[in-house]
């Protein structure tokens, strides 16, 4: 039987996450094609949807693993090269007048998580598609339409700075749509997916969508007057609040991209009152303004830059039939609080293609029919796979909002931290990790990680209990058989004793 033709794979969005699935299939022999509504990610003047640029990336072990399974040739080390390795928080405060931070090392065996820059990683992934013969880019390409039955999908193609002649409008002067044929489908367009509203046509997806009540503003800290980081550029720097916080990430270029997260209700009042916004930095982020922020500049970017809400989506299935797969935020937004949205997208790319070569969807001399058959089961377990562990690390996610802008100043989870990093390092053999470790510096399922780390909660908490019965009764015990000295009544002489002789001892001194 003859080798049947190479697949036609066509990628939904251009994206961090969409260049990776386009790099796999495109190392697999598929023919590529990658499309996406904004122009070349990689022109300086290109404007994001949202009019700015996003939450600064974290890029911890399990992205970095997907992007090495590209099996591209210097790929992972040439990203590695431009992030600034975080090997734990810092939290700011300020106490009785005087400001203070203490540093949270995330990894008890001194692994960090990566600060990278959006654009550079994105540009390094497309980069590399451009370099590869099998395929094309496509920018500027709106996707209209699609029917997931015959395999066809339908965009309109837009020249920016151009506006439509009346001969080359369409009907009800749309512009004239271009149709293109596939095998399968990606969709990696983002958290407003147009690949998963038109999938929504053909699956029965159980689909919820939720934006808390929490905006996010972003600001810079710039570097020293010599040119270097004003603060440790080794730590995501955290100031605190009950309801609300600021973040610093390191940049390449020295400065510090910081995110100011709070209810909207907090930050309507500030806008056009400066006065009242460098008060509010005040008491709640001391150290920033004028520390390393002006005045100005932080009134200038409060009101320039857009205040834009946090959304978190979950869906089932993440396909349809063999037509189809939706990954990264199309699939599954999470809140940026865990720094995993970048992650679990790339970690979807391994799965699914993981899934389709043990499915066998790219052994040569099968059929077409069989391969459609076989890529059709590979999604089916995709679906099985990942949407477990996605809605996990979104459920993860908004924990960790509370426990990064109150928690990490908790005796409570400090002396949690302690205990389980010493049983990881003193005792190795039993597996016990924090979930922290278990998420940003393992490959470990989503779902594994919840069900492991309740257990470790249910094992840490028994032995609580155990300790404390155990302390009891020894105690009660010693009362019983030695009331001069464990009775009420005997530790109170037994410390008027003590007290005496410690006295007499001093007369006789003196």
């Amino acid at each position: 039987m003859a080798a049947p033709p190479k697949q036609k794979v066509v990628v939904v969005g251009a994206g961090p996450v969409g260049s990776l699935a386009a790099l796999y299939a495109a190392s697999r022999g598929d023919q590529v094609e990658v499309y996406d509504l904004r122009g070349d990610l990689r022109d300086p003047t290109t404007i994001p949807l949202n009019f700015t640029k996003s939450i600064n990336l974290a890029l911890s072990e399990r992205g970095i693993h997907s992007i090495r399974q590209s099996y591209r040739q210097g790929l992972t080390d040439d990203i590695l090269r431009d992030t600034i390795p975080m090997y734990g928080r810092m939290i700011h405060g300020r106490e009785r007048g005087t400001l203070w931070k203490a540093a949270q090392a995330y990894d008890i065996h001194g692994r960090a998580i990566n600060a990278v820059d959006r654009s550079s990683l994105n540009n390094a992934l497309l980069d590399e598609l451009e370099r590869s013969p099998n395929v094309k880019l496509f920018f500027n390409h709106k996707l209209t339409g699609a029917d997931f039955n015959t395999n066809k999908a339908w965009f309109e193609r837009r020249i920016p700075g151009e506006t439509p002649q009346c001969d080359d409008l369409g009907v009800a002067g749309r512009v004239p749509e271009i149709e293109v044929s596939f095998d399968y489908l990606i969709g990696a367009d983002g958290a407003h997916s147009a690949s998963r509203f038109h999938m929504m046509k053909f699956a029965r997806v159980d689909y919820q969508q939720e934006y808390i009540d929490t905006v996010w503003c972003e600001f810079r800290i710039p570097p020293t007057e010599n040119g270097d980081f004003s603060i440790s550029p080794n730590h995501l720097h955290i100031w605190p609040g009950r309801e609300f916080m600021f973040i610093a990430l390191p940049s390449a270029d020295k400065s510090f991209t910081c995110t100011l997260f709070a209810p909207e209700s907090h930050l309507a009042p500030l806008e056009n009152a400066p006065k009242a916004l460098h008060e509010f930095f005040d008491l709640h982020f001391p150290g920033i303004c004028p520390e390393l922020i002006e005045p100005e500049a932080l009134s200038e970017q409060f009101t320039l830059n857009p205040h834009l809400p946090l959304i978190s989506l979950k869906c089932k299935p993440h396909h349809f039939s063999a037509s189809v797969a939706i990954i990264g935020d199309a699939a599954h937004a999470v809140l940026p609080f865990y720094g995993q949205g970048l992650n679990a997208g790339l970690e979807d790319v391994r799965v699914l293609f993981e899934l389709l070569d043990n499915f066998g969807v790219y052994d040569s001399n099968i059929s077409v029919y069989t391969r459609s058959v076989r890529r059709g089961a590979a999604f089916q377990e995709y679906t099985k796979q990942r949407c477990d562990d996605t809605h996990a690390i979104n459920d993860l996610s908004k924990q960790n909002y509370l426990e990064m802008r109150w928690g990490v100043k908790s005796p409570l989870y400090k002396l949690r931290k302690i205990i389980e990093e010493t049983i990881d390092q003193r005792f190795p053999f039993l597996g016990w990790k924090t979930q922290y470790a278990r998420v940003s510096f393992s490959n470990q399922p989503y779902a594994e990680i919840v069900r492991a780390v309740q257990h470790q909660s249910q094992t840490l908490g028994i032995c609580l209990v155990t300790t404390l019965v155990t302390t009891a009764g020894a105690f009660s015990v010693l009362m019983w058989k030695y009331p001069r000295y464990f009775s009420p009544m005997g530790l109170i002489r037994s410390s008027i004793h003590q007290l005496a002789g410690f006295l007499a001892r001093a007369t006789r001194k003196n």
